[in-house]
């Protein structure tokens, strides 16, 4: 009996994992799994932990050792590679993955790294699920018929950039926002820009040298008013619950595209009424903006890490200061857009005392509807060596979202672009 009793008792511990010279991942029998906020390695508790989700991928973490805490208390660097979970859209983490970084390690792709464990006999995670939204399950995509929808719809719509474009991003990239081009529902990319007036550290499509390799290419071209329209008209006249974005993973800032865009809207509109106008935007070029908001947006998704000066200029290392975004913020929340941000979380950043201030005190000012928790995809020590020092400890996530939510009782805090059109 004492023997099932220590069986049962140790699988319900929180045990380290790491993965081996084989890539097999395993447990580190006798040492208490961790995960990381900032740049400390914390013991986790069972509250902090969900099961891993069906769709989440795991992954290593080259040149991280993997670490826990041993039955002394101390912190214990485990012989095999630090693992990661990246969490499918919906998902918040709490916790980066625990790790010893060794010395002259490459920058890791870029990934929203989330803590992973054992616990009761199964693999589990650091996060909160924040969203729920079937559209974006990744069962719904990448179909065997794909192909053959791409195909279809080049046909239909011959000799527009923009299709050629999203086609590429579907098969290649798998992006959700560019398939559903080809499935004729719900949110569908159009990308416009090919250049930006921020230089992120994060950014998906163009990485200077010293950073990680984009894991997709930029588009090349602008285009047109036509070009733009022509897949408007057409997505937004057959889809349900549609929807055309301007701004994706796939190209800089669509704010300067302005004159395009806004010809591009107009258009649309002079045809079809149906479904809903959104961009994704830094927000940072006001006159843009003013005019595409004029033509005729319905929605606005702004990404945003900071509300605080110095932060937010580390991060975006842009030509325009974070005053223009709450001038562009101000003015479509005060011509009827709705207005989220996609709000770049990292547990020991966001979650800072001074952070969650600056937050409070941007929310009283500009109210807008919405935050979306989107896992920043980037190497946990360059983000932090680049971040200014923190004032004050962390809250933790959980934490910032509940004070959020105390003050602004109407702030809804999701992960997802809603339908908001009636």
């Amino acid at each position: 009996m004492k023997a099932k009793a220590a069986k049962r008792a140790q699988r319900s511990e929180i045990t380290a994992v790491y993965a081996d010279l084989r890539g097999n991942i395993c447990e580190a029998e006798g040492v208490r799994g961790m995960g990381r906020i900032g740049s400390s390695n914390l013991p986790l508790r069972p509250d902090d932990l969900i099961p891993l989700p069906e769709s989440a991928d795991l992954m290593f973490m080259p040149d991280h050792l993997a670490t826990g805490q041993g039955a002394d208390g101390t912190e214990k660097r485990i012989a095999g590679t630090a693992v990661a979970a990246i969490l499918p859209q919906g998902y918040t983490r709490t916790h980066l993955p625990a790790f010893d970084r060794m010395e002259g390690a490459a920058p890791l792709p870029l990934y929203g790294y989330t803590a992973v464990v054992s616990h009761r006999g199964q693999l589990c995670v650091a996060a909160v699920y924040t969203d729920e939204n079937e559209k974006w399950d990744p069962a719904n995509y990448n179909g065997k018929e794909l192909k053959k929808l791409v195909r279809r719809t080049m046909k239909e719509l011959p000799h527009n950039r923009i299709v050629e474009q999203v086609g590429n991003c579907s098969l290649n990239y798998h992006c959700l926002t560019a398939q559903n081009l080809f499935y004729r529902r719900w949110e569908c990319g159009v990308p416009t820009s090919p250049v930006c007036n921020a230089n992120c550290l994060g950014c998906i499509s163009l990485q200077s040298s010293e950073c990680c390799p984009s894991p997709q290419e930029r588009i090349t071209f602008s285009p047109t008013p036509e070009e733009i329209a022509e897949v408007g008209i057409y997505h937004l006249s057959i889809a349900p619950d549609g929807i055309i974005s301007f701004g994706q993973g796939c190209e800089g800032e669509p704010s300067l595209a302005a004159d395009r865009i806004a010809e591009g809207i107009r258009r649309i509109r002079a045809v079809t009424q149906r479904g809903q106008i959104n961009m994704n935007s830094n927000a940072g070029f006001p006159a843009g903006m003013r005019k595409i908001v004029d033509a005729g947006l319905d929605s606005l998704r702004v990404s945003i890490i900071s509300a605080r000066d110095e932060s937010y200029d580390a991060y975006y290392r842009a030509s325009y200061p974070l005053d223009n975004v709450k001038e562009s913020l101000r003015y479509a929340l005060d011509h009827g857009v709705y207005v989220s941000l996609n709000l770049l979380h990292f547990p020991g950043f966001t979650d800072r005392v001074e952070e969650l201030a600056a937050w409070q005190e941007f929310f009283r000012v500009l109210p807008v509807q919405m935050i979306q928790m989107r896992n920043l995809n980037i190497d946990p020590t360059i983000f932090l060596q680049t971040m200014p020092q923190a004032e004050g400890a962390p809250v933790g996530t959980r934490g910032f979202m509940e004070a959020l939510h105390a003050e602004f009782p109407q702030l809804v805090i999701g992960s997802f672009s809603h339908y908001v059109n009636d």
